[in-house]
């Protein structure tokens, strides 16, 4: 049987929602093994001058403990 533990980060991207997310997958791969799935729990925006300046999601990524 296996143990999942799941871990929530931050991510962004002056690219768009998807972009965030490829980042904070990339970037939670540097130091957690093992990722089984990841799901954006929140998405928000930062606007500068009403320009859209960046995206950012919060991910809930889940990992398999050995």
């Amino acid at each position: 049987m296996a143990i999942v533990k799941v871990i929530e980060v931050i991510a962004s991207s002056e690219k768009g929602w998807e972009d965030a997310a490829r980042n904070g997958v990339k970037e939670a791969s540097k130091t957690v093994k093992n990722i089984k799935s990841a799901w954006v729990s929140d998405q928000k925006m930062i606007i500068d001058g009403n320009e859209i300046k960046e995206y950012r999601v919060i991910l809930k990524i889940s990992f398999e403990i050995n």
